[in-house]
């Protein structure tokens, strides 16, 4: 089944790679989370093969967990505040976009609608939001907060919020700035519009004091399974980012998501869905066999523990790694993957030590599920995206730099070979790119109508 569209590819950006043991691999930059120059260098890596965006999810608190396991997982203890470090990572590529994370539990809109305007300008059009509502408690407590509040909750305020914010970023329309120096007007004082918004959980009157940005508004992304989540999206969002756990499973989401934008009058193409994977790739078989393992060996037994804890949602301390899994503290369902959920429960039933548990658990976490050579890779993306699984992937590389120059060396000519994948970016900004319309603005959407 082919597509007249290509892959849009993203690169998912942990300081030092998405694996746990990533800063302890010499594939990665041990000093990078404080030196703007290693970002630099996978934005630039990226932009050579042509991907889209990188992608920063982000979360304003530091891990939990024990003190043991933490000091060996310094991803979330010491990394840039992402919007800042998108803005500046803009200055050094001309066409690569970037995604960065923001809460709406615990911004303002106007911050929000702000921050991210100001960046799409001194990108010139190439920046999108990654609107969350958050899922951690420890967040809360760095905003005045005991914890996070109900999902429900979050995803009321995060709509309202949402649509704030587009409308002061429609504040002013396209033409609204005249710069006449005759006449002395700087702007059409009939193209700045005030929202005078007065919600349940927002009052913002307005109006945003930037201009009208180069892609009309920032792109929007979003990630959520739930409900509510799947609905906003269909409704609001132009990229969402999944799980690869499951190719039936992904089209069904797939099919899910689109199959409710009509309601909403929007065009099932301009939302690309975009799942998350884990890529070892080696130019043999053994060769990214290998590689996996290795960052696998590297892990400290106290960060096996801490990410099983965290799948499990169940206490695991004092347990004897190398007695079996104490069967007391396996939870009666799901909270997670219920795929992985299972497979770990049928490994511990045959009688495996914990120490084995958290091996199997961080090999199969971290992506041997897709590790292979570049033919095999490219065949796995091919699928899924000619059967409507996704429209794209967003790549979450084990070490930064290393494995994304292996896969924008071995994998990106086979999919260019393929016909998958472009060989130029199409325009200036990330919307041309990603094959996104300029939404209109609403003032003179309106002014339109009247005048029909």
């Amino acid at each position: 089944m082919t597509r007249s569209d290509r892959l849009k590819l993203g690169t998912f950006v942990y300081t030092f790679g998405f694996h746990p043991a990533a800063w302890l691999h010499p594939g990665s930059d041990v000093r990078g989370a404080n030196d703007l120059g290693h970002l630099t260098r996978c934005a630039k890596v990226s932009e050579a093969a042509k991907l889209d965006f990188l992608f920063f999810a982000d979360s304003p608190a530091s891990a939990v967990g024990e003190a043991s396991a933490l000091a060996r997982t310094p991803t979330k203890m010491n990394r840039f505040e992402p919007i800042t470090a998108i803005t500046a990572l803009s200055q050094h590529t001309d066409r690569i976009g970037f995604v960065a994370t923001a809460s709406t539990s615990y911004y303002e809109p106007y911050n929000v609608a702000r921050l991210f305007a100001s960046a799409d300008h001194i990108s010139r059009g190439r920046i999108a939001w990654n609107v969350v509502t958050s899922d951690h408690d420890e967040t809360g407590y760095n905003y005045n907060r005991e914890g996070l509040p109900p999902h429900a909750e979050r995803y009321e305020r995060g709509e309202e919020f949402l649509d704030t914010v587009f409308g002061l970023w429609d504040s002013f329309e396209d033409d609204a700035l005249l710069l006449d120096r005759e006449s002395g007007l700087y702007y059409d004082k009939d193209k700045l519009h005030a929202l005078n918004h007065k919600g349940k959980h927002f009052q913002v009157r307005g109006p945003l004091n930037i201009a009208r940005t180069p892609q009309g508004r920032p792109v929007i992304a979003q990630a959520g399974g739930s409900e509510q989540g799947m609905e906003l999206a269909a409704r609001t969002a132009e990229m969402v980012f999944s799980l690869a756990s499951n190719i039936e499973k992904n089209r069904a989401f797939y099919a899910n998501v689109k199959g409710r934008m009509a309601a909403y009058g929007r065009d099932p193409d301009h939302l690309k869905i975009m799942p998350g994977l884990v890529i070892n790739v080696g130019e043999t078989r053994e060769e990214a066999e290998a590689k996996a393992e290795a960052l696998v060996r590297l892990m400290h037994p106290d960060v096996g523990l801490l990410m099983l804890q965290e799948f499990l949602e169940t206490d695991l301390h004092g347990a004897d790694l190398d007695k079996p899994f104490p069967m007391d503290r396996m939870p009666a369902t799901a909270k997670g993957s219920k795929a992985m959920f299972e497979e770990l429960k049928e490994f511990v039933t045959q009688g495996h030590t914990m120490r084995e548990l958290i091996t199997h658990y961080a090999r199969r976490h971290t992506g041997n599920g897709l590790t292979g050579t570049p033919a095999q890779v490219a065949d796995f993306m091919q699928e899924w995206f000619e059967t409507r699984a996704a429209d794209g992937f967003i790549l979450m590389c084990p070490t930064l730099p290393s494995s994304l120059e292996d896969f924008t060396r071995l994998v990106v000519p086979e999919l260019r070979r393929r016909g998958l994948f472009r060989e130029e970016y199409e325009g200036a900004t990330l919307r041309e790119n990603l094959g996104l319309p300029t939404p209109p603005n609403r003032y003179t959407l309106a002014r339109g109508s009247d005048r029909a």
